[in-house]
Protein backbone atom coordinates (compact mmCIF):
# COMPACT_ATOMS: atom_id res chain seq x y z
CA UNK A 1 0.00 0.00 0.00
CA UNK A 2 1.26 3.28 -0.90
CA UNK A 3 1.76 5.53 2.11
CA UNK A 4 1.27 9.68 0.66
CA UNK A 5 3.79 11.49 1.99
CA UNK A 6 5.35 15.50 1.37
CA UNK A 7 8.62 15.81 0.26
CA UNK A 8 8.88 18.54 3.65
CA UNK A 9 7.48 16.01 6.01
CA UNK A 10 9.90 12.79 4.68
CA UNK A 11 13.94 13.32 4.53
CA UNK A 12 16.61 11.68 5.53
CA UNK A 13 18.93 13.09 8.43
CA UNK A 14 21.73 14.75 7.74
CA UNK A 15 24.07 11.98 9.42
CA UNK A 16 22.63 9.90 6.22
CA UNK A 17 23.45 12.05 3.56
CA UNK A 18 26.96 11.77 2.19
CA UNK A 19 27.76 14.87 -0.24
CA UNK A 20 29.31 14.50 -3.19
CA UNK A 21 31.50 17.64 -3.98
CA UNK A 22 31.43 17.47 -7.70
CA UNK A 23 29.94 15.36 -10.68
CA UNK A 24 32.83 16.41 -12.39
CA UNK A 25 34.83 13.48 -13.52
CA UNK A 26 38.36 15.50 -13.84
CA UNK A 27 38.02 16.90 -10.20
CA UNK A 28 39.81 15.09 -7.10
CA UNK A 29 38.71 11.74 -5.89
CA UNK A 30 38.85 12.11 -1.68
CA UNK A 31 34.65 13.06 -1.58
CA UNK A 32 34.17 9.38 -2.51
CA UNK A 33 36.23 7.63 0.15
CA UNK A 34 33.43 6.78 1.54
CA UNK A 35 32.77 3.91 -0.77
CA UNK A 36 36.08 2.16 0.39
CA UNK A 37 33.69 0.64 2.92
CA UNK A 38 30.57 0.27 0.84
CA UNK A 39 32.13 -1.68 -1.63
CA UNK A 40 34.14 -4.28 0.50
CA UNK A 41 34.73 -7.54 -2.11
CA UNK A 42 32.16 -6.80 -4.47
CA UNK A 43 32.58 -8.23 -7.90
CA UNK A 44 30.23 -6.54 -9.81
CA UNK A 45 29.06 -3.16 -8.31
CA UNK A 46 26.02 -1.79 -10.57
CA UNK A 47 25.72 1.60 -10.99
CA UNK A 48 22.39 2.61 -12.35
CA UNK A 49 20.57 5.81 -13.71
CA UNK A 50 16.67 7.39 -13.76
CA UNK A 51 16.57 7.85 -17.44
CA UNK A 52 19.26 7.10 -20.74
CA UNK A 53 21.22 10.00 -22.22
CA UNK A 54 21.29 12.76 -18.80
CA UNK A 55 24.94 14.60 -18.75
CA UNK A 56 24.42 14.27 -14.80
CA UNK A 57 24.59 10.41 -15.08
CA UNK A 58 27.44 9.84 -17.51
CA UNK A 59 29.30 12.29 -15.41
CA UNK A 60 28.78 10.34 -11.91
CA UNK A 61 29.55 6.87 -13.99
CA UNK A 62 32.98 8.38 -15.08
CA UNK A 63 33.88 9.74 -11.57
CA UNK A 64 32.83 6.51 -10.17
CA UNK A 65 34.73 4.38 -12.74
CA UNK A 66 37.70 6.41 -11.84
CA UNK A 67 37.24 5.62 -8.34
CA UNK A 68 36.77 1.77 -8.67
CA UNK A 69 40.04 1.15 -10.83
CA UNK A 70 42.50 3.73 -9.40
CA UNK A 71 41.87 2.34 -5.73
CA UNK A 72 40.22 -1.00 -6.15
CA UNK A 73 41.37 -2.62 -8.74
CA UNK A 74 38.15 -2.71 -11.17
CA UNK A 75 39.42 -4.24 -14.85
CA UNK A 76 36.25 -3.77 -16.48
CA UNK A 77 33.65 -1.16 -17.83
CA UNK A 78 30.38 -3.70 -18.57
CA UNK A 79 27.80 -1.07 -20.04
CA UNK A 80 24.01 -1.54 -21.37
CA UNK A 81 25.32 -1.64 -24.98
CA UNK A 82 25.63 -4.45 -27.66
CA UNK A 83 28.03 -7.15 -26.98
CA UNK A 84 29.30 -7.94 -30.48
CA UNK A 85 29.39 -4.09 -31.36
CA UNK A 86 31.00 -3.38 -28.02
CA UNK A 87 34.78 -5.32 -29.07
CA UNK A 88 35.38 -1.80 -31.36
CA UNK A 89 35.32 0.10 -28.45
CA UNK A 90 37.47 -2.20 -26.56
CA UNK A 91 39.63 -2.05 -29.24
CA UNK A 92 39.91 1.44 -29.01
CA UNK A 93 40.12 1.84 -25.06
CA UNK A 94 42.85 -0.63 -25.35
CA UNK A 95 44.90 1.33 -27.67
CA UNK A 96 43.51 0.61 -31.11
CA UNK A 97 43.39 3.32 -34.06
CA UNK A 98 39.57 3.53 -34.73
CA UNK A 99 38.67 6.67 -35.08
CA UNK A 100 36.85 8.25 -31.93
CA UNK A 101 33.37 9.16 -33.56
CA UNK A 102 32.83 5.80 -35.83
CA UNK A 103 33.59 4.09 -32.67
CA UNK A 104 31.17 6.09 -30.63
CA UNK A 105 28.68 5.50 -33.38
CA UNK A 106 29.35 2.42 -34.07
CA UNK A 107 30.52 0.70 -30.83
CA UNK A 108 27.45 1.53 -28.87
CA UNK A 109 23.75 0.92 -29.51
CA UNK A 110 20.79 2.30 -28.75
CA UNK A 111 22.38 6.06 -28.89
CA UNK A 112 24.49 5.04 -26.14
CA UNK A 113 27.68 6.34 -27.64
CA UNK A 114 26.53 9.81 -29.30
CA UNK A 115 27.44 12.10 -26.66
CA UNK A 116 30.61 13.94 -25.73
CA UNK A 117 30.34 12.71 -22.22
CA UNK A 118 30.51 9.26 -23.12
CA UNK A 119 33.24 9.68 -25.47
CA UNK A 120 34.69 11.58 -22.56
CA UNK A 121 35.07 8.69 -20.25
CA UNK A 122 36.04 6.06 -22.78
CA UNK A 123 38.95 8.37 -23.80
CA UNK A 124 39.70 8.26 -20.16
CA UNK A 125 40.54 4.82 -20.13
CA UNK A 126 42.60 4.97 -23.37
CA UNK A 127 44.60 7.45 -21.12
CA UNK A 128 44.71 5.08 -18.26
CA UNK A 129 45.42 2.05 -20.49
CA UNK A 130 48.72 3.63 -21.91
CA UNK A 131 51.46 2.12 -19.73
CA UNK A 132 49.19 0.65 -17.11
CA UNK A 133 49.53 -2.96 -15.67
CA UNK A 134 46.15 -3.54 -15.59
CA UNK A 135 44.47 -1.91 -18.29
CA UNK A 136 40.75 -1.39 -18.21
CA UNK A 137 38.54 -3.57 -20.99
CA UNK A 138 34.99 -2.61 -21.84
CA UNK A 139 31.98 -4.91 -22.21
CA UNK A 140 28.81 -4.66 -24.00
CA UNK A 141 25.96 -6.88 -22.09
CA UNK A 142 23.67 -6.20 -24.05
CA UNK A 143 21.80 -7.79 -27.43
CA UNK A 144 23.49 -6.45 -30.38
CA UNK A 145 21.69 -4.41 -33.08
CA UNK A 146 19.65 -2.31 -30.58
CA UNK A 147 18.07 -5.45 -29.39
CA UNK A 148 16.44 -6.46 -32.63
CA UNK A 149 18.80 -6.75 -35.54
CA UNK A 150 20.56 -9.54 -35.58
CA UNK A 151 22.99 -8.81 -38.46
CA UNK A 152 25.66 -7.46 -36.14
CA UNK A 153 26.09 -10.61 -34.43
CA UNK A 154 25.53 -13.03 -37.36
CA UNK A 155 28.01 -11.55 -39.66
CA UNK A 156 30.78 -11.79 -37.04
CA UNK A 157 29.83 -15.28 -36.13
CA UNK A 158 29.96 -16.05 -40.22
CA UNK A 159 33.19 -14.58 -40.25
CA UNK A 160 34.63 -16.93 -36.72
CA UNK A 161 32.93 -19.91 -38.78
CA UNK A 162 34.97 -19.30 -42.47
CA UNK A 163 38.12 -19.17 -40.11
CA UNK A 164 37.15 -22.20 -37.52
CA UNK A 165 35.00 -24.52 -39.94
CA UNK A 166 35.89 -23.47 -43.83
CA UNK A 167 34.46 -26.01 -45.33
CA UNK A 168 30.94 -25.27 -43.51
CA UNK A 169 28.51 -22.68 -45.26
CA UNK A 170 26.36 -21.36 -43.03
CA UNK A 171 22.71 -21.39 -45.59
CA UNK A 172 22.29 -18.29 -47.28
CA UNK A 173 18.67 -18.02 -46.46
CA UNK A 174 19.59 -17.84 -42.56
CA UNK A 175 21.40 -13.78 -43.21
CA UNK A 176 18.72 -13.32 -45.98
CA UNK A 177 15.57 -13.59 -43.32
CA UNK A 178 17.73 -11.82 -40.44
CA UNK A 179 18.24 -8.49 -42.98
CA UNK A 180 14.02 -8.11 -42.78
CA UNK A 181 15.15 -7.13 -39.19
CA UNK A 182 18.60 -4.72 -40.25
CA UNK A 183 18.14 -1.47 -38.80
CA UNK A 184 20.31 1.72 -39.39
CA UNK A 185 19.41 2.40 -35.80
CA UNK A 186 17.01 2.50 -32.59
CA UNK A 187 14.57 4.57 -35.11
CA UNK A 188 13.80 2.49 -36.77
CA UNK A 189 12.90 -0.56 -34.77
CA UNK A 190 9.46 -0.54 -35.05
CA UNK A 191 9.28 -0.50 -38.81
CA UNK A 192 11.64 -4.10 -38.33
CA UNK A 193 9.70 -5.71 -35.87
CA UNK A 194 6.47 -5.26 -38.21
CA UNK A 195 7.89 -6.07 -41.20
CA UNK A 196 9.31 -9.06 -39.27
CA UNK A 197 5.26 -9.90 -38.83
CA UNK A 198 4.50 -9.75 -41.61
CA UNK A 199 6.77 -12.85 -42.73
CA UNK A 200 5.16 -15.91 -43.82
CA UNK A 201 5.38 -18.28 -40.54
CA UNK A 202 7.59 -20.97 -42.41
CA UNK A 203 10.14 -18.23 -43.07
CA UNK A 204 10.41 -17.15 -39.77
CA UNK A 205 10.63 -20.88 -38.25
CA UNK A 206 13.16 -21.36 -40.94
CA UNK A 207 15.36 -18.76 -39.76
CA UNK A 208 15.21 -20.06 -35.95
CA UNK A 209 15.88 -23.23 -37.29
CA UNK A 210 18.96 -22.15 -39.21
CA UNK A 211 19.96 -20.75 -36.12
CA UNK A 212 19.79 -23.80 -34.14
CA UNK A 213 21.96 -25.64 -37.02
CA UNK A 214 24.55 -23.25 -36.60
CA UNK A 215 24.83 -23.48 -32.70
CA UNK A 216 24.51 -26.98 -32.13
CA UNK A 217 27.46 -27.18 -34.90
CA UNK A 218 29.59 -24.59 -32.90
CA UNK A 219 28.69 -26.51 -29.42
CA UNK A 220 29.37 -29.98 -31.12
CA UNK A 221 32.81 -28.77 -32.46
CA UNK A 222 34.26 -26.90 -29.68
CA UNK A 223 37.81 -28.74 -29.25
CA UNK A 224 38.19 -28.39 -33.06
CA UNK A 225 37.27 -25.02 -32.96
CA UNK A 226 39.36 -23.83 -30.15
CA UNK A 227 42.58 -25.44 -31.41
CA UNK A 228 41.88 -24.14 -35.23
CA UNK A 229 41.29 -20.65 -33.59
CA UNK A 230 41.99 -19.53 -30.07
CA UNK A 231 39.82 -20.63 -26.78
CA UNK A 232 38.81 -16.93 -26.54
CA UNK A 233 37.76 -16.10 -30.20
CA UNK A 234 35.46 -19.01 -29.49
CA UNK A 235 33.76 -18.37 -26.61
CA UNK A 236 33.25 -14.93 -27.91
CA UNK A 237 31.78 -16.02 -30.87
CA UNK A 238 29.32 -18.40 -29.14
CA UNK A 239 28.39 -15.98 -26.73
CA UNK A 240 27.61 -13.48 -29.93
CA UNK A 241 25.42 -16.32 -31.05
CA UNK A 242 23.45 -17.18 -27.79
CA UNK A 243 22.63 -13.31 -27.79
CA UNK A 244 21.54 -13.72 -31.79
CA UNK A 245 19.32 -16.84 -30.86
CA UNK A 246 18.04 -14.59 -27.56
CA UNK A 247 17.14 -11.40 -30.61
CA UNK A 248 14.93 -14.72 -32.53
CA UNK A 249 13.34 -15.41 -29.64
CA UNK A 250 12.03 -11.88 -28.70
CA UNK A 251 10.55 -11.29 -32.25
CA UNK A 252 8.96 -14.29 -32.25
CA UNK A 253 7.53 -13.04 -28.72
CA UNK A 254 6.59 -9.90 -30.45
CA UNK A 255 4.86 -11.32 -33.20
CA UNK A 256 2.29 -12.86 -31.25
CA UNK A 257 1.96 -9.79 -29.27
CA UNK A 258 3.97 -11.34 -26.25
CA UNK A 259 6.00 -8.38 -24.55
CA UNK A 260 6.65 -9.39 -21.22
CA UNK A 261 9.00 -12.75 -22.69
CA UNK A 262 11.20 -9.56 -24.29
CA UNK A 263 11.18 -8.37 -20.93
CA UNK A 264 12.06 -11.63 -19.66
CA UNK A 265 14.93 -13.25 -21.87
CA UNK A 266 16.70 -9.55 -22.33
CA UNK A 267 17.84 -9.60 -18.61
CA UNK A 268 18.63 -13.40 -18.44
CA UNK A 269 20.61 -13.09 -21.41
CA UNK A 270 22.37 -9.94 -20.08
CA UNK A 271 23.12 -11.28 -16.50
CA UNK A 272 24.44 -14.81 -18.91
CA UNK A 273 27.12 -11.98 -20.35
CA UNK A 274 27.99 -10.52 -17.14
CA UNK A 275 28.77 -14.06 -15.79
CA UNK A 276 30.80 -14.71 -19.12
CA UNK A 277 32.79 -11.66 -18.05
CA UNK A 278 33.10 -12.11 -14.92
CA UNK A 279 34.96 -15.63 -16.05
CA UNK A 280 37.44 -13.35 -17.36
CA UNK A 281 37.89 -10.52 -15.08
CA UNK A 282 38.11 -10.09 -11.29
CA UNK A 283 35.99 -7.03 -10.50
CA UNK A 284 33.40 -5.54 -12.80
CA UNK A 285 31.41 -1.81 -12.70
CA UNK A 286 28.05 -2.45 -14.86
CA UNK A 287 26.19 0.45 -16.28
CA UNK A 288 22.54 0.12 -16.88
CA UNK A 289 19.30 1.81 -16.37
CA UNK A 290 17.48 1.15 -12.44
CA UNK A 291 15.16 -0.43 -13.90
CA UNK A 292 17.72 -3.36 -15.12
CA UNK A 293 20.13 -3.36 -11.75
CA UNK A 294 17.56 -3.38 -9.14
CA UNK A 295 17.33 -6.19 -7.27
CA UNK A 296 13.46 -6.24 -7.48
CA UNK A 297 11.07 -6.86 -10.05
CA UNK A 298 10.26 -4.60 -13.08
CA UNK A 299 7.16 -3.41 -13.60
CA UNK A 300 6.52 -1.82 -16.91
CA UNK A 301 2.93 0.11 -18.09
CA UNK A 302 0.76 -2.86 -18.59
CA UNK A 303 2.86 -5.44 -17.65
CA UNK A 304 3.41 -7.92 -14.93
CA UNK A 305 6.23 -7.81 -12.85
CA UNK A 306 9.51 -9.36 -14.28
CA UNK A 307 12.89 -10.75 -12.97
CA UNK A 308 15.90 -8.17 -13.22
CA UNK A 309 18.99 -8.59 -14.31
CA UNK A 310 20.04 -7.57 -11.05
CA UNK A 311 17.81 -10.26 -9.16
CA UNK A 312 19.69 -12.62 -11.84
CA UNK A 313 23.00 -11.64 -10.71
CA UNK A 314 21.70 -11.61 -7.02
CA UNK A 315 20.97 -15.31 -7.30
CA UNK A 316 23.98 -16.36 -8.83
CA UNK A 317 26.73 -13.64 -7.49
CA UNK A 318 25.09 -12.93 -3.58
CA UNK A 319 26.59 -10.20 -1.79
CA UNK A 320 29.61 -9.56 -4.24
CA UNK A 321 26.80 -7.87 -6.19
CA UNK A 322 26.14 -4.06 -4.85
CA UNK A 323 23.70 -2.06 -6.50
CA UNK A 324 23.75 1.85 -6.72
CA UNK A 325 20.66 2.87 -7.75
CA UNK A 326 20.27 6.71 -8.81
CA UNK A 327 17.31 9.17 -8.57
CA UNK A 328 16.45 12.72 -9.95
CA UNK A 329 15.02 15.34 -8.79
CA UNK A 330 13.64 18.01 -11.95
CA UNK A 331 15.15 18.90 -14.89
CA UNK A 332 15.13 17.26 -18.47
CA UNK A 333 14.68 13.27 -19.03
CA UNK A 334 14.41 10.91 -22.06
CA UNK A 335 11.12 11.02 -23.53
CA UNK A 336 9.46 8.06 -23.88
CA UNK A 337 6.20 9.19 -25.92
CA UNK A 338 5.84 8.50 -29.72
CA UNK A 339 7.26 11.73 -30.54
CA UNK A 340 10.70 10.93 -29.65
CA UNK A 341 11.20 9.23 -33.05
CA UNK A 342 10.44 12.50 -34.72
CA UNK A 343 13.18 13.87 -32.58
CA UNK A 344 11.74 15.26 -29.47
CA UNK A 345 14.46 13.22 -27.57
CA UNK A 346 13.81 14.87 -24.45
CA UNK A 347 10.96 16.02 -21.85
CA UNK A 348 10.82 17.97 -18.87
CA UNK A 349 10.95 16.17 -15.44
CA UNK A 350 8.32 17.57 -12.94
CA UNK A 351 9.22 17.02 -9.42
CA UNK A 352 8.45 13.72 -7.92
CA UNK A 353 5.85 12.32 -7.04
CA UNK A 354 5.11 12.44 -2.89
CA UNK A 355 5.54 8.74 -1.64
CA UNK A 356 7.96 8.00 -4.38
CA UNK A 357 11.90 7.23 -3.31
CA UNK A 358 12.69 9.94 -5.92
CA UNK A 359 10.74 12.55 -3.25
CA UNK A 360 12.46 11.05 -0.06
CA UNK A 361 15.93 12.18 -1.75
CA UNK A 362 15.06 15.12 -2.92
CA UNK A 363 13.61 16.61 -0.03
CA UNK A 364 16.89 15.57 1.47
CA UNK A 365 19.17 17.55 0.11
CA UNK A 366 19.03 20.09 -3.26
CA UNK A 367 22.97 19.07 -3.31
CA UNK A 368 23.95 15.83 -5.04
CA UNK A 369 24.57 13.28 -2.60
CA UNK A 370 24.75 9.28 -1.47
CA UNK A 371 23.12 7.33 1.18
CA UNK A 372 24.22 3.57 1.94
CA UNK A 373 20.68 2.25 2.91
CA UNK A 374 22.70 -0.72 5.11
CA UNK A 375 24.03 1.54 7.11
CA UNK A 376 20.47 4.03 8.14
CA UNK A 377 19.86 4.92 11.37
CA UNK A 378 16.65 3.24 12.45
CA UNK A 379 14.36 6.22 11.68
CA UNK A 380 15.63 6.45 8.75
CA UNK A 381 15.14 2.85 7.88
CA UNK A 382 11.74 3.76 8.71
CA UNK A 383 11.40 7.09 6.54
CA UNK A 384 12.86 4.65 3.59
CA UNK A 385 11.20 1.91 4.03
CA UNK A 386 7.85 3.97 3.99
CA UNK A 387 8.75 4.23 -0.07
CA UNK A 388 6.61 2.44 -2.58
CA UNK A 389 7.32 3.67 -5.43
CA UNK A 390 10.38 5.47 -7.78
CA UNK A 391 10.98 7.06 -11.40
CA UNK A 392 11.92 5.95 -14.51
CA UNK A 393 12.45 8.64 -16.73
CA UNK A 394 8.50 10.19 -15.90
CA UNK A 395 6.92 6.68 -15.41
CA UNK A 396 6.51 5.39 -11.75
CA UNK A 397 6.85 1.68 -10.88
CA UNK A 398 6.34 -0.18 -7.45
CA UNK A 399 10.26 -0.72 -5.85
CA UNK A 400 11.20 -1.53 -2.06
CA UNK A 401 14.02 0.51 -2.14
CA UNK A 402 15.91 -1.62 1.13
CA UNK A 403 15.13 -4.99 -1.29
CA UNK A 404 16.18 -3.19 -4.35
CA UNK A 405 19.09 -1.32 -3.51
CA UNK A 406 22.55 -0.68 -1.67
CA UNK A 407 22.60 3.03 -2.11
CA UNK A 408 20.86 5.14 -3.88
CA UNK A 409 22.95 9.11 -5.54
CA UNK A 410 20.78 11.51 -5.94
CA UNK A 411 21.04 14.21 -8.91
CA UNK A 412 18.62 17.28 -8.02
CA UNK A 413 19.14 18.89 -10.99
CA UNK A 414 19.88 16.86 -14.60
CA UNK A 415 20.01 17.71 -17.83
CA UNK A 416 20.32 16.54 -21.63
CA UNK A 417 23.85 15.18 -22.59
CA UNK A 418 25.73 17.12 -25.22
CA UNK A 419 25.90 15.68 -28.85
CA UNK A 420 29.20 14.77 -29.95
CA UNK A 421 29.56 16.19 -33.33
CA UNK A 422 32.23 13.52 -34.61
CA UNK A 423 29.69 10.95 -33.82
CA UNK A 424 27.02 12.25 -35.37
CA UNK A 425 28.83 12.54 -38.52
CA UNK A 426 29.54 8.84 -38.35
CA UNK A 427 25.57 7.70 -37.61
CA UNK A 428 23.00 7.09 -40.57
CA UNK A 429 20.69 9.58 -42.35
CA UNK A 430 18.00 9.06 -39.43
CA UNK A 431 19.86 9.62 -36.71
CA UNK A 432 20.86 12.81 -37.89
CA UNK A 433 18.17 14.29 -39.03
CA UNK A 434 16.21 13.39 -35.10
CA UNK A 435 19.35 15.48 -34.03
CA UNK A 436 18.58 18.31 -36.46
CA UNK A 437 15.01 18.35 -35.50
CA UNK A 438 15.86 18.11 -31.39
CA UNK A 439 18.16 21.02 -32.12
CA UNK A 440 15.62 23.02 -33.92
Amino acid sequence: MTTETSPTSARLSIEAVQPLRTLDPDEPLDDLAWLDEAIGDAKVVAIGENAHYNRESYQLRHRLMRYLVEHHGFGAYAMESGFAEGWLVDDRVRGGQGRPGHVLANGMTSLMGLWTEMGSHLEWMRQHNRGATRPVGFYGIDLSGSNVSLLPGLDAVIAYLAEADPEFEVDPSVREIASVLAVPSAFSLSQAVTAYGQLPGERRDALTAGLAEIAARMEGRRLDYRRRTTADAYERALRVLRLIVVIDANVRALARGDQESLFVNRDAAMADTVEWILRREDRIMLAAHNGHIQRWPAQWPGMRPTATLGMHLADRVGENYLVIGVTNGTGQTLNTSADFYAGKLFTDLEPPRPGSLDALMSASSDRPFATDLRRLSPTDTEAVRTVSQQRFGTLYSDVSPLDAYDIIVHLPQVTAAEPDGAALAASPHEVQEAFSQWAR
